[in-house]
């Protein structure tokens, strides 16, 4: 039986799943509504109690799925997090942190989720274009009007999190999280966004642990990609491809013995892996098919020696991307609202 372990989120009292379920993987409808209602139930039996979305996720109906899935459920039982920035229609005012985008926004992802608040609602990057003072501002209105209990942000540098925090707090409602991509492969986090964060009060609740499939095992050096996977996808392989080379594959693959004399699948070996970082709240999972979500959930509690993840960083070395200035590169691919 899984034994869901439990973490602070920042310095807030807000407690979240160690693992939580992200429903980004309903983009585009590459997920069916029953399947992911099926993974879902998973989650919930599995002990996860943390629900992670965002109203650009296939246009909304990521926010619908998941507020169907979870309809009937005790509220008080759940934390359900979204995010608010990225198009999510054609106008000028259809994206960004504007308060008007904010709010309008905000009151249509409680509609598609059936709730009357959001218990974190994220930004989901930052606007250049729009004043942070206003951005905070309209956040912290939301809060103040009880449709939002915590605030936090995504893929923010250690600076813009810093001059976040400042305004955060001035207005009496202090961010608590970030939620930025983390893996064995791409720790660029590390630098810069993880210190500022232990100093200002964020926790982070990473995204993408297994480096979109890759840390699964399952793509091969030399060989076709699997039918059907993501990397076999018109669109999920351009999220997936910066790690489709050989080099990558054959590395990963060195992986597979430090994860059977640990016991654990080569998924789960790289969650634990993100859940060893003190900063690390929590981490987010994706999955298509209910037993992908009870694989991950049963890491949770799980922590590895340091030999292992000494063998871990001797076998990946070089292929690691530790550059800050990469923050949010990877994910900044998406200058239209139809992509």
């Amino acid at each position: 039986m899984i034994t869901m372990e439990h973490r602070f989120l920042g310095h807030s009292g807000l407690k979240v799943s160690e693992i939580i379920f992200g429903n980004w993987l309903t983009l585009d409808g590459q997920i069916a509504e029953d399947s992911q209602a099926a993974c879902v139930r998973a989650a919930l039996d599995a002990g996860i109690t943390t629900f992670d979305t965002a109203d650009i996720y296939s246009q909304g109906r990521a926010e619908e799925v998941l507020g169907r899935a979870l309809a009937g459920l005790r509220r008080e039982s759940l934390v359900i997090a979204t995010k608010v920035c990225l198009p999510t229609g054609p106008g000028p005012n259809d994206r960004g942190l504007s308060r008007k985008h904010i709010m309008e926004s905000c009151h249509t992802s409680l509609r598609r989720l059936r709730t009357d608040y959001v218990d974190l609602y994220q930004a989901h990057r930052f606007d250049e274009d729009t004043p942070l003072e206003e951005t905070i501002r309209a956040f912290a209105d939301l809060v103040r009007q009880g449709k939002v209990l915590h605030i936090g942000v995504s893929e923010w540098t250690a600076a813009q999190i810093e001059k976040g925090q400042e305004l955060a707090r001035s207005l009496g409602v202090p961010l608590v999280s970030n939620q930025p991509q983390y893996s064995m492969l791409w720790r660029v986090i590390e630098p810069e966004v993880v210190p500022a964060c232990e100093r200002l009060g964020l926790g982070q609740i990473v995204f993408s642990p297994v480096a979109q499939g890759v840390l699964t095992g399952k793509y091969l050096p030399g060989r076709d990609v699997p039918a059907g996977s993501r990397a076999d996808d018109a669109r999920g392989s351009r999220f997936v491809g910066r790690y489709m080379s050989d080099t990558v594959l054959e590395r990963v693959q060195r992986l597979r013995p430090i994860a059977d004399e640990a016991g654990l699948t080569m998924a789960q070996l790289a969650v634990a892996w993100v859940l060893q970082n003190g900063n690390v709240a929590a981490a987010i999972i994706g999955a298509s098919r209910p037993e992908q979500v009870a694989e991950n959930a049963a890491v949770s509690g799980r922590r590895l020696d340091d030999s292992i993840m000494k063998r871990i960083d001797e076998v990946l070395d070089e292929l690691v991307d530790r550059d800050p200035a990469k923050t949010a590169a990877m994910f900044d691919v998406m200058p239209s609202w139809r992509r």
